[in-house]
């Protein structure tokens, strides 16, 4: 009996969307929690910039709450943000991915984007799923992603 299916796979592309700048806060860091250390890192700023999308952060609750593994090396991220785009729209941005410690300390950072808003001229968002990597550099607490839907 064979599993194999005979119509084909869909390829899978990725279409630049944005660019993110964040600058963040010292972290909260707690040791020892059940689930392993958690650093919770704020973001003072935030900025969008893109063909179809430039927005800034809305308010002050944008933040990573980052789980650690035991040796400190792989991160969970849990990222929240509300964004007010430059034409007035909100949009709620949240995004889980891994992050990993490199031997220099740089980390590398992996994301999967999500947006949701009710506001018509960005309804198209909503079924757009986001991925994106950063690289932060050991000490820097200014984050540079670059995001891709994926078509």
């Amino acid at each position: 009996m064979s599993t194999h299916h005979s119509a084909e796979t869909p390829n899978v592309s990725l279409t630049p969307l944005c660019r993110v700048d964040a600058r963040l806060a010292e972290p909260l860091v707690l040791p020892n929690t059940p689930t392993g250390t958690r650093s919770i890192l704020e973001a003072v700023s935030l900025k969008i910039t893109g063909a179809r999308l430039s927005a800034h952060m809305k308010g002050h609750a944008t933040a990573d709450w980052l789980t650690l593994s035991a040796d400190g090396t792989i991160g969970t991220l849990d990222v929240r943000a509300t964004l007010e785009t430059d034409d007035g729209a909100l949009i709620f941005m949240q995004y889980n991915g891994r992050m990993q410690r490199q031997i220099d300390g740089t980390r590398k950072i992996y994301i999967a984007p999500r947006f949701d808003t009710g506001d018509p001229r960005y309804a198209w968002l909503n079924a757009v799923q986001g991925v994106g990597k950063a690289l932060l550099q050991e000490g820097s607490r200014d984050l540079h992603y670059d995001i891709y839907e994926v078509t």
